[in-house]
């Protein structure tokens, strides 16, 4: 379902602490300004089968977002190749395509079609996903007086409305109630059963030690160690403590 060959993501930072755009025009046009390069991936290799739960671990710097957004296509690597099989549903940072002042509503309508839904699929979706997310007496709200619990479940209820063939989760299943977090985990296990593969990003060992049967370990953008997930966690845990 996944392929990622010798994937590196290199950006050119500034060597100084500018600012303001002003300053940085004014420097850079006087060749005052001096950049070098910062890897956020380095050559990452990995195969995902279908249906396979994988995790990623690995502390905040660590390259773990910059990996799935490559994925999603929200990224292009500076080098390697991302090949994929299927339609992606990424969950890659809480509401990310969401509108604040928008109703909950209107944000299922603006999600679906960033997801490549039409407008007459959106409304057909609609009830179901207000359903799933709990979320009727607030639903024709502003999404800026959502809690952030309640953003997670309409963000995780839209996308994953239709079974997708991949799935992108982000550190978002620990945020919400104890119910819904239940809740998402059957719904993500049940896509697995049904062949779709699960990529979770999470702080959490033991919920990877759990639900992933293999995992990668991160960390400066360089591949640390994929196997077991139970192995994985551990010598994370080891190299953490």
């Amino acid at each position: 379902m996944l392929r990622i060959e010798d994937v590196s993501v290199v950006y050119r930072v500034t060597k100084e602490r500018i600012t303001s755009l002003k300053e940085y025009a004014i420097r850079k046009a006087k060749l005052e300004v001096m950049h070098e390069e910062f890897w956020a991936l380095r050559d990452v290799n990995l195969e995902l089968r279908k249906g396979e739960v994988f995790g990623i671990v690995g502390r905040n710097g660590a390259g773990k977002s910059t990996l799935l957004k490559t994925i999603a296509k929200v990224l292009r690597p500076s080098k390697g190749r991302v090949w994929v099989k299927g339609y992606v549903a990424p969950l890659l940072e809480m509401g990310a395509g969401f509108h604040m002042e928008l109703t909950g509503r209107e944000n299922i309508q603006l999600y679906g079609s960033l997801l490549g839904f039409t407008k007459h699929e959106m409304d057909e979706k609609t009830e179901r996903i207000v359903d799933f997310a709990e979320l009727w007496d607030f639903i024709d709200s502003p999404l800026r007086t959502y809690s952030t619990g309640m953003v997670t479940r309409l963000a995780f209820s839209t996308a994953t409305d239709v079974k997708p063939d991949i799935l992108i989760v982000d550190e978002i299943l620990g945020v919400g109630d104890e119910s819904f977090q239940r809740k998402s985990r059957e719904r993500m296990l049940g896509f697995c059963e049904g062949g779709t593969t699960v990529m979770l990003v999470t702080h959490s060992t033991p919920l990877m030690a759990s639900m992933c049967e293999r995992a990668m370990w991160l960390d400066h953008g360089e591949t640390q160690l994929i196997g077991p997930a139970e192995e994985v966690a551990a010598a994370y845990q080891s190299a953490s403590a």
